[in-house]
């Protein structure tokens, strides 16, 4: 028998958003695995839809940078130990240097941009530097650069509060577009998965094992026990199709305008601009969520 501490159940608090009593229980029933927990907590209908509703916090900030061309752009995370550090103007723009350097040599990787030039140094001697002016360990944790192939532009958000989230989003054109009116679409879309924060782009990319692990749960549902099997399969793939529905950003109802979703807008997008624009890709940052 797992002994079931209460740094165990505020945990899975944390990380499910159920209560205190229900964590418990939960880890009583799964013998101190999270997973499973999390799980038996999703089945008894107490939990949130995804794992990820608790993501971890730390300081810094989140930066990005577009090119003049909207083809080329970054989203830099950099980390501080405190609040009061990442709010440092000295800080900040620390921060903007290092996105510069990460766009001008186009950064792929957390390796390459510590490796690369800035001024008559590498960017891990000028962190370095920026360590010992702050007094704190600053640490330069992910990048993520894109470059648009073809026809297309790359949008990005940071939300203004405090610079903890952003987002990267490239759409691809069948061809050439209005640059200006296509980044503008570009940034409302990564402003829109900032806010909704999607794990896919379409239905189509959701891992099997992630829509067998709904069924799996929505099946376990109490109000489903008595429903015969017909019914019970067309309300469970009903469930399934919602849930996926509000992890897919084409399928999402889109921030500015829940009357559309942002397939919809995108269509619609399209034939003023008189090509097909879809999104090929985003990147998603929330401070302290590296994963």
């Amino acid at each position: 028998m797992v002994e079931i501490s209460a740094s165990m159940v505020k945990e899975l608090r944390e990380k499910s958003g159920a209560a205190m009593m229900d964590c418990k229980k939960a880890l009583v029933e799964s013998s101190g695995d999270f997973d499973k927990a999390i799980e038996w907590l999703r089945t008894k209908g107490v939990a949130t839809a995804s794992k990820k509703a608790a993501r971890a916090t730390s300081e810094g900030l989140v930066v990005g940078k577009v090119s003049d061309c909207g083809k080329h752009a970054v989203i830099v995370e950099v980390n501080c130990e405190t609040d009061f550090v990442a709010r440092n103007e000295q800080f900040v723009e620390t921060c903007q240097k290092l996105v510069d350097v990460a766009l001008e040599n186009k950064s792929k990787s957390v390796e390459e941009l510590t490796a690369a030039k800035c001024g008559d140094k590498t960017v891990a001697d000028f962190i370095t530097e920026a360590v010992a002016k702050t007094g704190e360990n600053i640490q330069l944790t992910r990048v993520t650069y894109f470059a648009v192939e073809g026809e297309g532009v790359v949008g990005l958000y940071i939300h203004k509060l405090g610079g903890k989230m952003g987002a990267l989003v490239e759409l691809a054109a069948d061809k050439a577009v209005d640059s200006e009116k296509a980044g503008e679409l570009a940034r409302e879309l990564a402003m829109h998965i900032v806010s909704t924060k999607p794990e896919y782009l379409n239905k189509e990319d959701v891992p099997k094992e992630i829509i067998e692990e709904e069924r799996r749960i929505e099946s376990g549902k109490a109000d489903l026990e008595k429903k015969p099997p017909e019914i019970r399969e067309k309300i469970i793939a009903g469930r399934v199709d919602k849930i996926l529905a509000e992890r897919c950003l084409s399928e999402q109802p889109f921030v500015k305008d829940g009357s559309v979703t942002v397939g919809q807008l995108l269509a619609n997008t399209s034939k003023d601009l008189g090509a097909q624009i879809k999104p090929k890709r985003f990147a998603l940052f929330i401070l302290g969520d590296s994963q």
